[in-house]
């Protein structure tokens, strides 16, 4: 069995939860059992809602909170008329606005706040229970109620003093204590008490009972890494690198600022048996770093976070002057540059149009850029979406971001033929874009302007759309992404294992 360990997931997920499940596609494909462990709280939406999301399968989710009870992972069906067969009476008002219901007991000041599974849906993900004005406590179902928060009025707000987590039947499997004025909490056990969360990833670990067969790849090693690898026992450990591992303007020849996320993870590389990163020329560096600065050999191996089904061709003609781009809406991604660079394009080709696919925290940001520069005509926040059969119908891929461990966009706009444009950044562009023939990439230093990398965007888009043979740069496109077809990344996981 392999277990990949991970903190978190949303709607809007990074491209670590996007690379696992690549992963899980091409291990299921491969008859290799796998798990995908998850260890943070998701208090607003249900886990399975958003794995699912993105082509989990239910039996290969293990959510840490869920692990000590008997329920299974399972979408919320408990239904709004199993939820009032549960109520104290049913002398109440019941009213609702989208997805959030409200239960009205005139005689006693209590109120029931149900959050539904959606606006069109009669299944109950949560309640909230408040009485005299004051939250007493919130419940959480699937298919029967999973666990429940207990609060306490703490001034004009109210203090979680406990989680407790139940069995199908409604027995208790376990409590969290949370201590006032502190952020850990105490986990209480029929035959235990766990004094912290890493302790409760420890006792988990333990339950899982590795063997020398199985293999711990962690994902994301921040608060769990410790408790796993201290637990880990014969099973074999392995890190995937999901980003640029160190930074560059940091180091020197006597010492190496490697990325926080993998610092510790890197010095205690003797507990590692191997590392996983996207690219030939990552492990290269890597394997360079670690020489000189560790005089260590530790296993590095090249797999894609990213597999392509199959390569995608468009059934029309594609949208003459299409420019797209899917990313987080997070500043590090550089949406504004793409933004303010296809501005100038459409100074000298009006046709230009810039699609942006994904959400994040930007989004009001680039919202207003966008109102701002008056481009609402041409460039458009599309928001999330499953773009499986969405890149085929562009011209081009426009990538502003300044690094990229390796670029799951990238991999599915060459699938579908697009060329690329964007930085010559480790280490995404230059892996999918050969220069001339699929794409531009420019090369900047630390005292390249903003303004000249904008500028270079845009001269890069007119090169492409008004000098280059478009046809022949997405058949290039095509002939790049045929290395990361399923078969040639299920291959390289198979020669891992064996």
């Amino acid at each position: 069995m392999i277990y990949n360990f991970n903190l978190g997931i949303g709607w809007a997920s990074s491209g670590v939860e996007y690379a696992q499940s690549y992963r899980g596609i091409v291990l299921r494909e491969a008859d290799i059992p796998a798990k995908f462990i998850f260890t943070d709280m998701f208090p607003n939406d249900h886990i399975e809602h958003m794995t699912k999301n993105i082509y989990f399968e239910d039996n290969e989710i293990i959510w840490l909170y869920s692990f000590f009870t008997d329920f299974e992972m399972t979408p919320v069906t408990f239904t709004k008329k199993q939820f009032e067969d549960t109520l104290p009476s049913d002398n109440f008002d019941f009213s609702r606005k989208g997805d959030v219901g409200l239960y009205e007991f005139k005689d006693d000041n209590i109120f029931y706040r149900v959050y539904f599974k959606s606006a069109k849906s009669s299944k109950v993900h949560r309640v909230e229970i408040v009485s005299q004005g004051k939250l007493l406590r919130k419940d959480y179902y699937t298919y029967a109620k999973m666990y429940s928060e207990f609060y306490a009025p703490d001034g004009d707000k109210a203090r979680r003093y406990m989680r407790r987590f139940y069995n199908v039947d409604g027995s208790t499997a376990y409590e969290e204590i949370n201590q006032e004025g502190q952020d850990s909490a105490i986990y209480r056990f029929p035959d235990r008490i766990l004094n912290s969360k890493m302790e409760l990833v420890e006792y988990m670990v333990e339950k899982l009972h590795f063997t020398k067969d199985d293999y711990v790849i962690f994902d994301r090693t921040s608060f769990v890494g410790q408790a796993v690898l201290r637990n880990a026992g014969p099973a074999k450990v392995g890190v995937v690198i999901h980003a640029d591992h160190y930074s560059k303007g940091n180091t020197n020849d006597d010492y190496i600022l490697w990325n926080n996320y993998y610092d510790n993870i890197f010095r205690l590389y003797k507990y590692v048996d191997f590392y996983i990163v996207s690219t030939d020329e990552q492990k290269e560096v890597l394997k360079a770093q670690f020489k000189k600065y560790c005089n260590a050999k530790p296993k590095i191996i090249t797999i894609p976070v990213g597999a392509l089904e199959e390569l995608k061709y468009p059934e029309t003609e594609r949208k003459p002057y299409s420019v797209m781009t899917a990313s987080r809406l997070a500043t590090e991604k550089h949406c504004d540059y793409d933004i303010k660079a296809c501005v100038k394009v459409h100074e000298v080709i009006p046709e230009i149009t810039l699609d942006i696919y994904g959400e994040g925290a930007a989004k009001k940001d680039l919202k207003k850029l966008i109102k701002e520069l008056g481009a609402q005509d041409y460039i458009r926040l599309m928001g999330q979406y499953d773009l499986t059969e969405v890149y085929k119908d562009y011209e081009l891929y426009l990538s502003a971001s300044t690094s990229e461990g390796f670029g799951l966009s990238l991999l599915e706009a060459i699938g579908s033929g697009l060329p690329i444009v964007g930085f010559d950044v480790p280490y995404g562009n230059p892996t999918f874009v050969d220069r001339g023939k699929n794409g531009h990439l420019y090369k900047f230093d630390e005292k390249t302007s903003e303004a000249e990398k904008i500028q270079a965007l845009a001269d890069m888009m007119i090169k492409y759309f008004t000098k280059d043979n478009r046809e022949d740069y997405h058949k290039h496109s095509y002939e790049v992404a045929s290395k990361y077809l399923k078969g040639e990344v299920m291959d390289k996981w198979i020669k891992l294992l064996k």
